[in-house]
């Protein structure tokens, strides 16, 4: 969703659009470095890769699309393995399939509410609150199009692109008048450090990122997003859903590990490497150097290819 609080100079815009593809097919270190300093201001330094975000960019190009586990993961159906191969298939969410087609979709057999995600994407999904009254034509038209997509190349996100492209189908967990609650918890060497909590989706959404014992970490609100007036309410299964994260992501240089609770019960969302591209705005700039301390990267280093 586009950040309706950011402005931006349209002929900049309309420039940057024009030469993306060029960059993306010449050179992707440079479309990287470009597209970094475009959006957060910073130019990235490649040699002393001092902020947390400059490290996702290295890891991004170089780590990333050699990493299996990284490749895996960062899959929906692999995903779910990934979390059955930890002891937590019980905070699955429950799906009807997994789809090479649209046409082997059963959808007169789906049930009423369901999710529809493409398993090789990030935000490829359609969220069905009532059958009766989908758009099918519509719907299939836009999972034909995701099926094509390669979306590691429109994104320069290379390890999406070593994913098969399917189409997944879960059954929707949330309450039907108002879209679950998402507590996305960051992972970095095996620690969990901190989280956003992101609430009001649909209606008036909030993002609230607070540190790992849950008081707020303000100085990391990124990309001009609005947080909540109070702090949130802290889950009452809160210190499970730490130690689940911590535990998916045990052997996991980075790891965003989301999650939703819905009537006190988890359930694992996704694995992000990385999170919005690694080229997030944090409203204070210190909260980039603050959270590249938690994070070691020299073993990525060390094992990049020539």
């Amino acid at each position: 969703m586009a950040n309706p609080n950011f402005k931006e100079h349209k002929l900049k815009r309309f420039i940057a659009k024009s030469i993306q593809p060029l960059l993306r097919i010449f050179s992707k270190k440079t479309y990287v470095s470009w597209q970094y300093r475009y959006i957060t201001g910073h130019k990235l330094d490649w040699k002393n890769l001092s902020r947390y975000t400059e490290k996702l960019q290295y890891l991004r190009l170089y780590y990333y699309p050699r990493n299996a586990s990284v490749i895996k993961a960062a899959s929906r159906d692999g995903a779910r393995e990934r979390v059955k191969s930890k002891g937590l298939e019980k905070i699955l969410i429950p799906i009807v399939g997994i789809y090479d087609k649209v046409e082997d979709i059963p959808f007169d057999k789906l049930p009423d509410r369901f999710v529809i995600k493409a398993t090789h994407a990030c935000a490829l999904n359609h969220i069905c609150l009532d059958k009766d009254g989908l758009d099918l034509n519509a719907l299939t038209k836009k999972m034909r199009k995701w099926l094509k997509t390669d979306y590691g190349n429109k994104t320069v996100e290379p390890h999406y692109s070593k994913i098969k492209p399917q189409l997944i189908v879960e059954h929707y967990v949330g309450h039907k008048e108002s879209l679950p609650t998402e507590y996305k918890i960051h992972v970095f060497n095996g620690k969990a450090r901190y989280l956003y909590v992101v609430s009001g989706r649909g209606k008036d959404i909030r993002y609230d990122n607070l540190y790992a014992d849950f008081t707020p970490f303000n100085e990391a609100q990124f990309n001009h997003w609005s947080s909540s007036d109070e702090v949130p309410i802290k889950p009452q299964n809160y210190e499970e859903l730490i130690k689940y994260a911590e535990t998916l992501a045990s052997d996991l240089l980075f790891c965003r590990v989301d999650f939703f609770v819905v009537d006190d019960h988890i359930y694992f969302n996704e694995f992000t490497f990385t999170p919005a591209k690694g080229t997030l705005i944090f409203d204070d700039d210190k909260a980039d150097f603050i959270i590249s301390e938690w994070f070691d990267i020299s073993s990525a280093k060390k094992n990049k290819a020539a």
